[in-house]
């Protein structure tokens, strides 16, 4: 896997790679298209992901997921706080989001 620096830099790779849309993180789905389209935990899986570590403030320290659904034929990225400024989600969504090494 490419070690990239900036989370600039890892978006731009991802588009190439068709990850196009744009995922807003709810308490219970993902969604995408203006709201038009709501992705729950059962219909994405998270193929790839990236940390990136504020270097001056911690406040600026996030994950991005590269995200797919074959069931709705979607690709795209979701960028995400961690720590103490992530978003309040559901269990079913915080398991589908963890991290795992």
């Amino acid at each position: 896997m490419t070690q990239y620096i900036t989370l600039t830099e890892t978006l731009n790779d991802l588009r190439k790679e068709g990850y196009t849309e744009d995922f807003n993180l709810r308490q219970n789905c993902l969604e995408c298209q203006n709201g038009q389209v709501k992705v729950f935990a059962d219909d994405f899986k998270v193929d790839k992901y990236y940390r990136f570590e504020g270097e001056s403030n911690p406040s600026d320290s996030s994950i991005l997921y590269a995200i797919s659904s074959d069931r709705l034929g979607l690709k795209g990225v979701l960028v995400n706080a961690y720590g103490i400024y992530s978003e309040a989600l559901t269990d079913q969504m915080v398991e589908k989001l963890q991290i795992r090494n």
